[in-house]
């Protein structure tokens, strides 16, 4: 059994049973009418003369079926000889020119929409058990059925063979195994149960998605009821991604609406193991509910309640466009996180957390913390910019965020959450992204804000722990003179507390402030909205710094200054390097 949804420029296919096997199931298919009439009805709006082929600018049903038999017939036989089998063919192949370009366009339509196959799982398959067979048998051989047919047709059509043979991901880009799976939600949350849950992705890479929105705004907020409570969920139109966010398990599900942003994750977060599920999860996020189950919560309604009865977070979003960007998906999670630690006494931070070691037997690790285009990241591609000359091994323990702990000896012990980096393509350097293509996930590439999304750590460094020897706060406004270096150290606790507090830092795009901003310890997902927790924790924590001898200090990234987005990372790198070697 197949059903499918054309939601904009989304396909989302699901596979109960088996997939078409045969070109002429293909082209049988109710999707492949849908795709041949949804093309049509554009070229109609702009009055193409592609549509020629037809004889006739008034298409109907009469038409649209002709057309599909006598595709049918030329994926088995040379054009002149279909008119004798299919009635009407002949006007259809009366300009074969014109009918090959007609069918390239159909092709090219067909691979301009983002694709999703959901082979869905159900009592007695074992598909998440052999997921290689069930990609191989999906969306491999889709990808091979309709590029045979494409080929095929052309090849009647023309009487010719192609000289250049381009294989492009012509089937589904993602595929999905999805199976039910006894979970232990509280009776609250009943209604999740139902919903597919991902146990194994496929994507074909690189992946480039156009999602509704390119930007994020205002923060996430702390409610007083539960939002999820009384809330319907069709299974049909839900995928959940159970995630590993550091220790945590937070199940995040997504409507078919967002499936570019949900399946996404799988470049960002760890997919949780079979038995991760067999507890009761940290945190439960519903991303893209219906926009009338928010209004209660006003103008901003991304919202997260902590659910003191169960143990356990619950957050949700409403399915609208303004929402519809990775920043809704990525802030919530590490939000919600982020909470959970500090009301176990633990410090998160907003930053990167690297270890590197240096030819010479120096092995430090620096967390750099900072807002969203502080040049966090960037400092880091310029480390790795720095290469063998320099540098042995360059490990990232977090790319975003992550937490610090104070261990029996007193030493700062730091973590990670993600295994990949949701990164900014404008601040990169030219061909870093060309050389990771592989394995992207790029979203808005032809925007402002646009992202690539790519793995840069494994699980077990994200969790391992590691001794930081430096805390820096990443400046990028400040400019660089005798009075403020680069990399400038805090004498003390107070001094560096009020720093980190303030949170300063030149806004980049990434949002919808502008200009020099200010949020507290530059970390607006949880820290904002639980003062009162985290600043005991943040004092304790900033003492016990510089007790340990952490080098705490600030380092001048000047990303936010015109003219500086490349130098200024490169000479924050630089100036690390020395230091780590002064400092051995």
């Amino acid at each position: 059994m197949q059903t499918f949804q054309i939601i904009g420029k989304k396909i989302v296919l699901r596979v109960r049973q088996r997939i078409c096997e045969t070109e002429e199931e293909i082209l049988n298919s109710s999707l492949f009418r849908a795709i041949v009439e949804a093309a049509v009805k554009k070229l109609t709006a702009r009055g193409s003369i592609l549509l020629d082929v037809f004889g006739t600018r008034t298409i109907g049903s009469n038409e649209i079926h002709t057309l599909i038999e006598t595709l049918k017939f030329l994926v088995k036989m040379p054009g002149a000889l279909v008119p004798n089998v299919v009635p009407g063919a002949e006007v259809l192949l009366k300009d074969p020119a014109r009918l090959n370009d007609f069918v390239e366009y159909l092709y090219n339509f067909w691979r301009s929409f983002d694709r999703f196959l959901i082979a869905d799982g159900e009592e007695g398959r074992d598909w998440d058990k052999r997921p290689y067979r069930t990609f191989n048998n999906t969306i491999g051989q889709l990808t091979n059925l309709i590029r045979s047919i494409y080929r095929d047709i052309q090849e009647n059509i023309t009487g010719q063979h192609p000289r250049i043979y381009r294989q492009v991901a012509a089937g589904a880009e993602v595929a999905t195994i999805a199976v039910q799976r006894e979970i232990p939600l509280p009776s609250e949350y009943a209604r999740l149960r139902d919903i597919p849950v991902i146990r194994q992705i496929l994507i074909v890479p690189p992946l480039i998605l156009t999602p509704p929105n390119n930007k994020r705004s205002g923060r996430f907020g702390r409610v007083d009821t539960n939002p999820l409570e009384g809330m319907e969920f069709d299974p049909k139109e839900w995928l959940c991604y159970p995630a590993k966010v550091g220790t945590l398990v937070i199940l995040i599900y997504f409507h078919h609406q967002l499936s570019e942003l949900g399946h996404a994750m799988c470049n960002l977060f760890q997919l949780a193991e079979d038995e991760d599920l067999e507890r009761k999860p940290d945190a439960v996020y519903a991303y893209g509910v219906a926009p009338s189950a928010m209004e209660k919560f006003g103008d901003n309604p991304t919202v997260f309640f902590d659910d003191q009865k169960n143990g356990l977070f619950s957050a949700a979003v409403p399915l609208k466009n303004e929402f519809g960007y990775f920043g809704y998906l990525k802030k919530m999670v590490l939000t919600l996180h982020n909470i959970i630690l500090m009301k176990r006494g633990i410090l998160p931070f907003h930053g990167a957390l690297v270890r590197i070691i240096l030819k010479g037997n120096i092995d430090k690790t620096i967390l750099f913390i900072g807002d969203t285009g502080a040049g966090k990241s960037e400092t880091l591609e310029a480390l790795r910019e720095l290469g063998e000359e320099n540098i042995q091994d360059l490990i990232i323990i977090a790319d975003d965020m992550g937490s610090l702990q104070i261990d029996k000896k007193g030493q700062i012990i730091g973590y990670g959450t993600e295994i990949g980096a949701f990164l900014r393509l404008d601040d990169l350097k030219p061909g870093y992204a060309l050389g990771q293509i592989d394995r992207a996930i790029i979203m808005s590439a032809n925007q402002v804000n646009a992202r690539i999304i790519l793995p840069v750590t494994t699980y077990e460094e994200v969790i391992r722990g590691e001794k930081v020897d430096f805390i820096l706060y990443a400046n990028n406004y400040d400019a660089v003179d005798d009075d403020h270096p680069v990399v400038e150290r805090f004498k003390d606790a107070a001094s560096a507390l009020a720093v980190f507090r303030e949170g300063t830092a030149m806004s980049k795009g990434t949002t919808t402030s502008t200009g020099l901003v200010h949020s507290y310890f530059a970390n607006v997902f949880g820290p904002a909205q639980y003062k009162d927790l985290h600043d005991p924790i943040a004092k304790e924590y900033f003492e016990q710094f510089f007790k340990a001898g952490v080098f705490v200090g600030q380092m001048r990234t000047r990303l936010g200054l015109s003219g500086w987005e490349q130098k200024g990372p490169d000479e924050a790198a630089h100036s690390l390097l020395e230091l780590m070697r002064s400092s051995s």
